[in-house]
């Protein structure tokens, strides 16, 4: 979600859809990302040791992580958000998950339906798993068991105004453990009408 339209409605300038390729429109409700959600305590319960939050935006999980004591990084590739999770005290780097990510991590975290990223879940699961100390865990959040799985092209809408396509993702919960294939033991749970899984 990059570009002008996504910090804009960060800031709450702007209240815009992600439109599909297929035309399909729901609204961003960007400000839910501000401020811990129902459902969140949930995946913090779980983190341990040191966490990456990948595509972390304005930081609200990267800031609660190290307000447990944890060490915690946030990434992502918009400048705005990063400069947001900062400005909340997160760590936060403006880093691409695929790049040169710094570290190892007994925790990666892909909240807010993050595990989407790039489009290719798999990819991003064999990323994550590179990016895990040993015996470390994927902390992701999925759709609702027996939503259609899809990967296309979107963007941000906002009346006349279009952000640039970029690839998204959505998994179901209840397909996880064939996108992410062998070698995962999955725990899938759900809270506050959330759907996660651990992936260890």
């Amino acid at each position: 979600m990059i570009g002008e339209l996504y910090a804009r409605a960060l800031a709450g300038r702007a209240d815009p859809d992600i439109e599909y390729s297929d035309g399909r429109r729901v609204p961003l409700r960007a400000a839910r990302w501000l401020r811990l959600q129902p459902g969140d305590a949930s995946l913090l319960r779980r983190c341990a040791g040191s966490v990456l939050d990948v595509g972390s935006g304005p930081g609200r999980l990267t800031v609660a992580l190290a307000g447990r004591g944890l060490v915690a990084l946030g990434i992502d590739v918009d400048p705005y958000a990063v400069a947001l999770a900062r400005s909340a005290g997160a760590f936060a780097l403006r880093c691409d998950v695929f790049a040169d990510v710094p570290g190892r991590w007994d925790r990666v975290l892909l909240a807010d339906g993050n595990i989407g990223i790039g489009g290719d879940p798999a990819a991003l699961l064999r990323r994550a798993r590179q990016l895990l100390t040993p015996g470390g865990r994927v902390l992701v959040e999925l759709d609702p068991p027996g939503t259609p799985m899809s990967s296309q092209q979107v963007r941000l809408r906002h009346g006349d105004e279009l952000g640039g396509w970029f690839a998204w993702a959505h998994v179901a919960a209840d397909r996880v453990a064939e996108v992410a294939g062998a070698g995962w033991t999955v725990d899938v749970w759900t809270e506050e009408g959330r759907w996660f899984a651990e992936l260890r």
